[in-house]
């Protein structure tokens, strides 16, 4: 007896045929996981005493509408630095705080902080070696030599020298004869070239590292070699932090008299070489002698603008009193 197979005959697989495998291969394997899973669970439920159980709790979510934290600090500090000086042009270190009234374009503003100044400084020497200055350089660079006898811990220099143009002849150190040794042998020659020279000290201003800052100016001629203006000059000296002390020889400066007044610094006119030792004392003594008053301006917009300080002295406890300010500053404007 002979049998026969008849086998189906082959049939060709679609491409619906086959994803429909596919999906049933995921389910399986699905199914397979989920049950591996809840028996793992079972068993954690069911671990014998003194095994660890562990678990872990997930992160909390956080709701997209909880109001997230929004912090900003607006600084509006305005810092004056004030001398006071006697009739005898002395000065006054014991005045309180309440001697004191301030204006800010003519509108009484607070006073928030009041403090006697006496930390380190930070001071640029602006030296004419102009050919005027023949037969005086000596007795100029004794007058810088004296200053630098009054320097405190902590306190740095640098030296501008000036004549058809001016050139930073020292960067800034504490080193006192680092100056001194940059003014040897000196020749005085060319024309004199003051605005220039007090740009380029007050650019150099922006790396000290003392937030008192001054310039000392000493010079016996106005400026005749410049490309800056005064102008120019006038506007940067207000905008910056500097105050600016000079000391004119022979001549009465007016420019540095005014940008001196502006900045809360003072100009002194020697009419003869031998006065400039007492000079240099007397700017000395008052160099280091300031209040610093700050207040917060109730003008908060920020336009750009000059405002103009003043500050005057409501009581005089031993007689009249000459008072020196910052004259003002330029609002930012941004």
């Amino acid at each position: 007896m002979q049998f026969f197979v008849l086998a189906p005959a082959h049939r060709a697989e679609t491409p619906c045929r086959r994803a429909w495998k596919w999906r049933a291969l995921y389910l399986v394997v699905s199914i397979v996981l989920v049950s591996l899973f809840w028996g793992a669970g079972l068993a954690a439920d069911h671990l014998p005493p003194g095994q660890p159980n562990v678990s872990i709790t997930p992160r909390a979510r956080r709701h997209t509408d909880d109001p997230r934290p929004n912090i900003r600090s607006d600084v509006n500090m305005v810092l004056i630095p004030v001398t006071v000086t006697d009739s005898r042009d002395r000065p006054v270190n014991d005045l309180p705080s309440d001697a004191f009234r301030l204006l800010e374009d003519n509108i009484e503003q607070k006073i928030v902080s009041f403090w006697r100044e006496e930390s380190p400084v930070s001071v640029g020497f602006v030296f004419d070696t102009s050919s005027s200055m023949k037969g005086r350089i000596d007795q100029s660079v004794a007058a810088i030599r004296q200053f630098l006898e009054t320097k405190i811990p902590g306190d740095e220099f640098f030296l501008v020298r000036f004549s058809d143009r001016p050139a930073l002849a020292t960067s800034f150190t504490p080193d006192s004869d680092e100056i001194l040794r940059s003014l040897s042998f000196v020749k005085p020659e060319g024309w004199t070239s003051l605005f220039d020279a007090i740009y380029l000290g007050v650019q150099k201003m922006k790396t000290a590292k003392n937030p008192r800052r001054a310039l000392f100016i000493l010079s016996d001629g106005s400026d005749n070699n410049s490309r800056y203006s005064e102008s120019e000059v006038r506007r940067l000296v207000i905008e910056s932090d500097v105050r600016i002390f000079a000391i004119g020889l022979f001549q009465r400066p007016r420019f540095l008299e005014t940008i001196a007044a502006a900045t809360g610094g003072k100009t002194y006119w020697v009419h003869k070489l031998s006065e400039l030792p007492a000079t240099i004392e007397k700017l000395s003594t008052e160099f280091r002698s300031n209040y610093v008053i700050g207040y917060s301006s109730n003008r908060l917009e920020k336009d750009g603008k000059f405002r103009k300080v003043t500050v005057e002295l409501l009581r005089s406890m031993l007689g009249p009193f000459r008072i020196t300010w910052r004259h003002g500053y330029y609002s930012p404007d941004y």
